[in-house]
């Protein structure tokens, strides 16, 4: 690097360095936030990787994209440590903070995989190792020993791991339907739960049906997940008068998916979605603690 008696050249280096960065920053933000589930604290790791990226002797480095990409899978290791600690004591049922992806639709990724809302739900029981190496090589498609050189493990503890973590998530994960299909779902519910008409939302629900509703402690939200079509359909009913006058309803693209955006007098206070298999809506995922609808505001 130039010396730092030379401003003009440490300027310089200092645009060329930010330069690399910037390009870098997309597939940056898409690996930490599928990692963490959270905008925020993805964009915490990315300062903290700016930091040590524009500190760092670059003359040293002759990678900067793998470089980067080490530096921002670690830093979200370290937090996804520590973040699992706070979410134990989280009130209610915690989901990801989402993201607007119709600007991005693939947050920097190779393709879109660990980003829908749903998924990145089952991401959670991963461990962090696992979730890094999965998102490395589904989302990314980083090769094996490159992902073995950024999580610090050997070749073949890392296709350990990613073995691990798809056939975790083989269990749990559905097929998806079809955009159009996913869409007709979610307008039909919507426009059920607007209603209150129980029979109309019982007819989109599989019969394995879960409600998760995240409020943190903040917004009133059930505090545990609703199961089964007639008692997902009655908790909805039971709120309709109160909840949905003067709330404007918009259709959103959140993780990849249709949503809609829940607005009264301008303020986002709520991002709905679902997840939607061939036997109709198995999950009914409402964010609305205000601390994570920022990225969804209108």
């Amino acid at each position: 690097m130039p010396s730092r008696n030379d401003p003009a050249e440490d300027s310089e280096d200092l645009r060329a360095a930010e330069v690399v960065f910037q390009d870098s920053r997309g597939r940056m933000f898409g690996i930490a936030y599928r990692m963490l589930g959270s905008v925020s604290e993805a964009e915490d790791v990315l300062q903290e990787a700016w930091i040590r990226w524009q500190t760092y002797d670059r003359s040293k480095v002759e990678n900067a994209e793998a470089f980067l990409a080490t530096t921002v899978t670690r830093l979200a290791i370290n937090v996804l440590q520590s973040a699992r600690v706070r979410r134990e004591t989280y009130v209610g049922p915690w989901l990801p903070e989402p993201v607007d992806t119709s600007s991005d639709p693939a947050l920097g990724a190779v393709n879109g995989e660990a980003l829908e809302v749903a998924v990145l739900m089952l991401l959670e029981k991963l461990s962090p190792p696992e979730r890094a190496a999965y998102v490395l090589r589904e989302a990314f498609d980083y090769p094996y020993g490159q992902i073995a050189e950024i999580i610090g493990q050997s070749q073949a503890n890392t296709r350990q791991l990613v073995s691990r973590a798809r056939k975790h998530l083989a269990k749990e994960k559905r097929a998806s339907v079809a955009p159009a299909d996913h869409q007709r779902f979610l307008t039909a519910f919507v426009a059920a739960a607007q209603a209150g008409d129980v029979s109309l939302m019982e007819k989109v629900f599989a019969d394995d049906v879960i409600s998760y509703s995240d409020g943190g402690g903040v917004a009133q939200a059930s505090r545990v997940p609703v199961t089964g079509p007639h008692t997902v359909a009655r908790f909805y009913h039971a709120f309709a008068d109160r909840f949905w006058p003067g709330i404007t309803s918009e259709p959103v693209e959140a993780n990849g998916r249709p949503a809609v955006r829940l607005t009264r007098g301008g303020t986002v206070v709520a991002v709905l979605t679902v997840s939607v298999t061939a036997e109709g809506i198995d999950r009914v995922l409402v964010i609305m603690n205000p601390a994570k609808l920022g990225a969804m505001a209108v």
